[in-house]
């Protein structure tokens, strides 16, 4: 089956292209019994006939199939399907997104270089730049990114990579993409962005100048609570470069089979997202106005300090929401979450099921500050549930307060 190149923008796609991208890109069914579902090429390596053509699968992996730790047919699939999604000329697919996080920024640093990061990143994001490129003297800056001119007041002389998570999964922070892809670019910094909150439906940073995108796949992409993966996504030339290197090295690709789950969980991608984000906009709204409620945090709540630069680059908010209680302490936001029937308490976000997180959870007891807000903070991820579900849900909570 001959493959189309086509990009697609979400907000003011033509749905043709979407639904090509999810249904048939890389999907060459005449090869596999014109199965409707892809097989799972569950095999460690690949036999070769001649000497020549594995020479050269040994000279270049990113040529052929070798060993499934490289390349493998089932994950080709999802990787060209998610390239297209991103508009990004190529993509890796990791085991989590921890692993995309390491590679794409191991990847582009070398010891006695510094990093812009914005504040309170990704918890494991934040561990490799404290605790294991501090090893090899590499430094990090952390800022609040919410202006271009943070960032050039940020800039050293040797710093080579800009890391960004726009939104901040509990703040929901953002900053100006195309402005610090210019200012990254005009000093020869690689740009990387967490983009997990919005997935590539909603948000493109590679169109805005952004040079590596990546997000866990275990949320939106995969939609079940039942697999990880992590994605990257960039030009030919840096994919190619980190598969050589920390993607082999590390052999933290993918296995063939989460790939399959994850390619089952971008069929109905659309669908899920548009759902999601018309059950949140209804509990947020039920929430905005109950009287127990002090403050509540959404992107695209027109009070959000960063309300026009939202909607300038995202053209949609998903699931999460952040809020707080009325003189809330740590006793009042564990009756709460402990009082909530249906929605459970867990990390993470993206799946079928609605998720509560209180931030105190990882906060010993004798530490919490109710004069610090970031103590009371109460994550909410709304799933597919019915939305008066989740609002009954909530409101019995509530009653007990």
């Amino acid at each position: 089956m001959k493959q189309k190149a086509t990009w697609i923008k979400y907000n003011t796609m033509q749905t043709r292209d979407l639904s090509y991208i999810i249904n048939e890109l890389g999907e060459e069914r005449e090869h596999y019994f014109n199965a409707i579902a892809p097989p799972i090429m569950q095999t460690s390596n690949f036999a070769f006939d001649k000497v020549a053509d594995l020479r050269k699968a040994f000279e270049d992996e990113m040529s052929g199939y070798l060993y499934s730790r490289g390349l493998n047919p089932t994950v080709d699939i999802l990787r060209k399907k998610l390239a297209a999604l991103d508009e990004a000329e190529d993509c890796l697919v990791f085991g989590n997104g921890a692993a995309a996080i390491f590679a794409a920024v191991v990847a582009n640093v070398k010891a006695g270089d510094h990093i812009i990061s914005v504040e309170k990143p990704y918890t494991w994001a934040q561990r490799l730049f404290d605790i294991i490129l501090k090893r090899f003297d590499v430094t990090t800056t952390y800022i609040d990114g919410k202006t271009i001119s943070i960032f050039e007041n940020a800039l050293k002389d040797n710093t080579t990579l800009i890391y960004l998570e726009s939104p901040n999964s509990w703040n929901f922070g953002i900053q100006p993409l195309k402005d610090v892809a210019a200012l990254a670019k005009s000093k020869n910094i690689v740009t990387v962005i967490d983009n997990s909150f919005c997935s590539p439906l909603y948000q493109k940073p590679i169109t805005m100048g952004i040079d590596l995108s990546m997000q866990t796949a275990t949320k939106y992409i995969g939609g079940h609570s039942d697999t990880l993966g992590g994605v990257l996504r960039g030009s030919h030339e840096m994919i190619s470069k980190i598969f050589n290197c920390e993607y082999l090295t590390a052999g933290n690709g993918i296995s063939p089979f989460n790939a399959w789950l994850l390619i089952r969980g971008l069929r109905t991608l659309p669908l899920r997202l548009e759902r999601i984000s018309k059950t949140t906009l209804e509990v947020f709204n039920y929430l905005k106005q109950h009287p127990k409620i002090d403050n509540i945090i959404f992107p695209f709540d027109e009070e959000f300090e960063q309300y026009e630069l939202a909607k300038q680059q995202m053209s949609g908010a998903c699931g999460l929401m952040t809020f707080t209680l009325k003189e809330g302490t740590c006793e009042m936001i564990t009756r709460f979450c402990e009082s909530l029937k249906h929605i459970m308490m867990a990390v993470s976000w993206g799946g079928h099921e609605s998720l509560i997180l209180p931030k105190c959870a990882g906060i010993p007891p004798t530490d919490f500050d109710a004069s610090n807000i970031e103590h009371q903070y109460i994550r909410l991820y709304c799933g597919l549930e019915d939305p008066m579900y989740l609002i009954e849900d909530l409101q019995q909570a509530l009653d007990k307060l």
